[in-house]
């Protein structure tokens, strides 16, 4: 068997297969992931992965979960795009202050 040039990127939590509660559970703790998007290749809504978390996590690493997803902006699309928003006008206004 002839070996293959491409190097092997070996990754310490690969992504699971699609569609399994295992990929649905690795998508929550993705930071760049939104609920959206799992919403989209799953069909599964951000109540029902919570749901899912509740269920396959232990209650410490649920709570934390939760607390790191209600913290950040970036699980929601909305809240996520209105962030960047408030980034880019600030931005703006120290242009014009200098």
């Amino acid at each position: 068997m002839k070996k293959s040039h491409r190097p092997i990127t070996k990754v310490k939590n690969p992504e699971p297969k699609m569609g399994s509660v295992d990929w649905v559970i690795w998508a929550a703790w993705a930071d760049r992931i939104t609920f959206e998007d799992i919403e989209k290749k799953t069909g599964k809504t951000e109540s029902e992965v919570i749901k899912i978390m509740r269920k396959s996590l232990k209650p410490s690493s649920f709570r934390l979960w939760r607390k790191r997803v209600n913290s950040q902006s970036i699980k929601h699309r909305k809240k996520f795009e209105y962030s960047r928003k408030l980034i880019r006008s600030k931005i703006k206004k120290e242009e014009y202050l200098d």
